[in-house]
């Protein structure tokens, strides 16, 4: 009875924050739309439903895979990334910032692995065609390989920045963002950090915006690895997967991944589908 309650009590935290965050980016998408497009509530509480199984979802995991993070018990090699000899504020600036840049080059990898060799599982993200801060929602299956292929490694070398209070809340909100419809955006800052301008040509139906700028902090390491494709004003494609419906229950949202067929035709045939070879 008492793991059942600390379950209950885990995931309605968790769908406490998935609510607040809904308000905010409710609250901006209203406030500075993008002009001509609208968000629909339809789509709204439908990812809000996905959100709160996925929450569930990842809670069970967490319980079944927290033995075995407890029995690695990884130590990192460098806890802190700031130099020694700092004033403390300074170094804690300086190593979170560290930490984010670092993570977010695990996370580059991570994700260029997910769409190379796992694209039936991340597609269900991609699949979104309305997409807004609460609408990009994930497959569950994430999680693991998120685990496998972000989690372990990062932990073996630093601080994963998460973790870190603050800092882990403010990247989880920017992560949102990313999918906002609102025109809001980092101005000339969009060059080094990613905005929702940047990673909108992430999940762009176009041809030419495929492989293209997969990390979510900054724009950094698609620079580095020459995925980064910076868009011009204006420049702000339609969104989803050709071959691959966007889920319109839970039952779909919950296998789709297990019953999509490549090429399968779904869209208008003058979308293109969008698998990532």
């Amino acid at each position: 009875m008492q793991g059942i309650l600390a379950f209950v009590r885990d995931v309605a935290d968790l769908d406490s924050g998935l609510v607040w965050t809904l308000l905010f980016f409710i609250a901006l998408e209203t406030i500075a739309p993008r002009p001509g497009l609208k968000v629909s509530t339809a789509s709204r509480v439908r990812a809000l439903v996905f959100w709160s199984v996925y929450n569930a979802a990842i809670v069970l995991l967490f319980y079944l895979i927290q033995p075995l993070w407890h029995a690695l018990s990884f130590k990192p090699l460098i806890p802190s990334l700031a130099p020694t000899g700092l004033p403390r504020p300074v170094a804690i600036v300086i190593g979170c910032v560290a930490a984010a840049y670092v993570g977010d080059f695990v996370y580059y990898w991570c994700h260029r692995f997910q769409h190379r060799f796992l694209w039936r599982f991340h597609a269900v993200h991609h699949s979104v065609r309305e997409m807004s801060g609460i609408t990009a929602y994930h497959h569950f299956s994430e999680e693991v390989t998120q685990f496998v292929l972000y989690v372990i490694p990062l932990s073996i070398f630093t601080r994963d920045p998460y973790s870190i209070p603050i800092l882990g809340l403010l990247l989880g909100l920017q992560g949102s963002y990313l999918h906002s419809q609102t025109r809001t955006n980092f101005g000339k800052f969009g060059r080094y950090f990613s905005d929702n301008r940047f990673h909108r040509i992430h999940h762009s139906i176009e041809p030419r915006h495929f492989h293209k700028n997969f990390g979510i902090f900054t724009t950094l390491w698609d620079s580095v690895f020459g995925t980064a494709y910076f868009p011009v004003p204006g420049e702000w494609p339609q969104t989803g997967v050709a071959d691959f419906p966007e889920p319109a229950s839970v039952r779909e949202f919950l296998l789709s991944p297990f019953t999509y067929r490549k090429g399968a035709p779904e869209a208008p045939t003058e979308t293109l589908a969008h698998e990532r070879a």
